[in-house]
């Protein structure tokens, strides 16, 4: 890891701006934003008919990289009120920065999880339709899918 201190410092940052891009993308899909609020899931049908009907073919980088993340931020405040997962560091040497910001979980039988939710996502922009439940579905079943109520 190149600097643990700036590492961790930098995660609360981050953490603040996916909660933030979560907000927008609810906005954008024109999901009710209470109800988003207090149970993300409610905003899957409207992530998924937006993102249908996007003209993936004429996609340019940056606009994946929007993509990439507003998916990311969707399936970080769900898992994060659903099973209480949390952002963490994973060293990963081959990464530019050295690590990797990562979503911790713990399941029914108090065994910790990580998930890479970019990775996830990454790899679902490889198949066609993208599928946000399948997204989802991967998300949860790497954390154990730990219920927190």
């Amino acid at each position: 890891m190149t600097d643990p201190n700036a590492a961790r410092a930098g995660l609360a940052d981050f953490a603040q701006e996916m909660a933030r891009n979560f907000e927008s993308v609810a906005k954008v899909v024109e999901a009710p934003l209470a109800e988003a609020d207090r149970d993300p899931l409610s905003v899957l049908p409207y992530l998924q008919v937006y993102i249908s009907q996007l003209p993936l073919d004429e996609f340019e980088t940056e606009d994946w990289a929007t993509l990439h993340a507003d998916v990311v931020s969707f399936l970080v405040k769900v898992m994060t009120v659903r099973y209480g997962a949390t952002w963490q560091i994973r060293d990963a040497p081959d990464s530019p920065r050295g690590y990797r910001y990562v979503l911790r979980a713990t399941d029914a039988r108090g065994a910790s999880h990580e998930v890479d939710p970019f990775e996830v996502v990454a790899q679902e922009f490889q198949r066609r339709p993208i599928d946000v439940a399948r997204m989802l579905a991967s998300t949860e079943l790497s954390l154990g899918a730990a219920r927190v109520d």
